[in-house]
């Protein structure tokens, strides 16, 4: 009767665990609608102050597990609250361990489409707290889409 207990007991908390972290996640449809306010901030604010908006600390354009990034056609991160270390650097020639260049497809799809999805292999933003040997990545499905108007993006996505 005490192992079907703790058993029960072991099954009703991995479910709640599950469901919380699945609630945590972002969807495809809140990256698409952070995107565009991103865009529009730009449009409306302008540039400068739209980015100190975005990259400063507690910004809502960090949520749940994802965040709203920048990066113009030459493949220079503008905005990136989540890694303000990346703020400023080139990123063009990054290629992921699955071979995929994301800032090279990213700028294709903006440049082309206007806007669109990319798929490539990346750490989740809690794995970055460990060294690198040790993170695992995950697929990750990014929201590509130009600023109207300007050499840009702003990107968000989801780990799938």
């Amino acid at each position: 009767m005490r192992k079907v207990a703790v058993i029960a007991l072991v099954a009703v908390a991995s479910v709640v665990l599950v469901a919380n972290a699945l609630a945590e996640s972002a969807t495809k449809e809140e990256c698409i609608a952070k995107c565009k306010e991103a865009a529009q901030m730009i449009i409306e604010k302008g540039q400068e102050a739209a980015l100190l908006e975005i990259n400063k600390e507690g910004s809502n354009f960090v949520w749940k597990d994802t965040y709203v990034f920048i990066v113009d056609f030459n493949g220079t991160f503008l905005a990136q609250p989540s890694r303000p270390d990346h703020i400023g650097k080139n990123y063009l020639e990054w290629k992921t361990s699955d071979g995929k260049y994301p800032q090279k497809m990213s700028i294709e799809v903006a440049k082309t489409k206007g806007e669109g999805w990319v798929e490539y292999m990346q750490a989740r933003p809690e794995e970055l707290k460990k060294p690198p040997e040790q993170r695992i990545l995950s697929k990750k499905s990014t929201y590509i889409y130009r600023v109207p108007g300007k050499d840009m993006y702003v990107g968000a996505g989801v780990y799938e």
